[in-house]
């Protein structure tokens, strides 16, 4: 069986959605978007898989509700507005989800889930008993008591690794992260129109890591390096992972069809 079509087999599914793929470029909550995402996903639980949700966009969100020109500048003024921002993000999640019949649960995450073996067993706990009724889980880094998304030290990168990571505590099946690019390029396909999307990456190499930009969005904080990043914890992990464009959120449906769609970072064996 090709690893595309193993992707067929996938059970338990984690999807990371950065901020750039809920919001428009002015900044605004793109509401159309973050509903055909709750569409996709409901009917993905329909047919029988578990899903987690990994979201970034808490700042993002909280700039379009305060109606803030731009991203504020301080740390303090920074996670002032995350703490609106995920009330928001959680919220129209709540809503859109409650649409489809599905309800969702907040997890907000910060590096000590990782470090600390008692809090890492109690968080895959808590994962365990949502996914086993049946509630989404919608997980954030905690921006509000956590600086190091907020300073892009690159740790969780605009939750980049932190999908990764709460992939392998929950032994996913596959990961997929929604960018605003279509996959992995050779190159900046941004600065060079002769860039070409790689399919599939068994091995993540210097060479490879010399391919990425380190610069991300507007909005968000990571960038292509920190995908890279990742797609390391990954696989190295067990769990297969997708890199996509998530302009059109069905496209969840196409890569869980075993289409050739994005970039797969394949399991190296």
């Amino acid at each position: 069986m090709s690893f595309r079509n193993q992707l067929k087999e996938a059970k338990r599914i984690v999807v990371k959605v950065g901020t750039s793929t809920l919001t428009y470029e002015n900044g605004k909550i793109n509401l159309t978007r973050i509903e055909n995402l709750t569409r996709v996903l409901s009917d993905v639980m329909n047919c029988g898989k578990e899903v987690v949700l990994v979201t970034s966009g808490a700042i993002g969100v909280g700039v379009s509700k305060l109606k803030l020109k731009e991203k504020p500048k301080t740390i303090r003024e920074k996670q002032a507005v995350a703490a609106v921002g995920q009330c928001e993000l959680m919220h129209i999640y709540s809503k859109f989800f409650g649409e489809y019949s599905h309800t969702v649960g907040q997890v907000l995450l910060t590096r000590d889930v990782v470090e600390d073996d008692h809090i890492r067993e109690n968080v895959c706990n808590t994962f365990e008993t949502l996914i086993e009724n049946q509630i989404i889980p919608i997980v954030n880094e905690n921006d509000t008591v956590s600086i190091d998304e907020i300073e892009n030290i690159v740790r969780f990168g605009d939750n980049d690794n932190l999908s990764a990571i709460v992939a392998k505590l929950i032994k996913a099946d596959l990961l997929i992260i929604l960018s605003d690019i279509d996959g992995f390029y050779d190159s900046d396909p941004r600065k060079n129109s002769n860039s070409k999307l790689i399919k599939e990456i068994k091995s993540i190499t210097p060479q490879l890591e010399a391919c990425c930009g380190g610069a991300g969005s507007n909005l968000g904080t990571g960038g292509m390096i920190t995908k890279l990043s990742a797609a390391k914890v990954a696989t190295e992990s067990g769990v297969n992972m997708v890199l996509a464009n998530g302009e059109e959120p069905k496209i969840i449906l196409n890569i869980l069809n075993g289409e050739e769609i994005g970039t797969l970072f394949t399991i190296d064996n």
